[in-house]
């Protein structure tokens, strides 16, 4: 299990059995873990905050290819709402 799902699982605990829906929409269908901001964006000295929970997002398939568009800003301040109402 990569270090950013384990990371949400536990946080929310779950584990590999668990029935994880798209924080977006509530489809259990494909869920995957998205990095909100990308791991990219944080560099050598903060690869700790690229896989906390804070930037982490359970999306259906749809919406994390819809996170990756050319529409990926909007989606990004959607996502950082949601995330900031957990």
């Amino acid at each position: 299990m990569k270090p950013h799902v384990r990371n949400y699982f536990r946080a929310f605990g779950y584990d590999e059995s668990s029935r994880i829906l798209c924080e977006y929409c509530g489809s259990a269908i494909g869920v995957e873990i998205h990095h909100v901001e990308p791991r990219s964006s944080f560099g050598s000295k903060r690869k700790d905050e690229q896989d906390h929970v804070d930037n982490l997002i359970a999306l259906c398939r749809l919406h994390h290819h819809n996170a990756h568009d050319i529409w990926s800003r909007q989606w990004k301040i959607k996502f950082k709402d949601i995330i900031s109402r957990r």
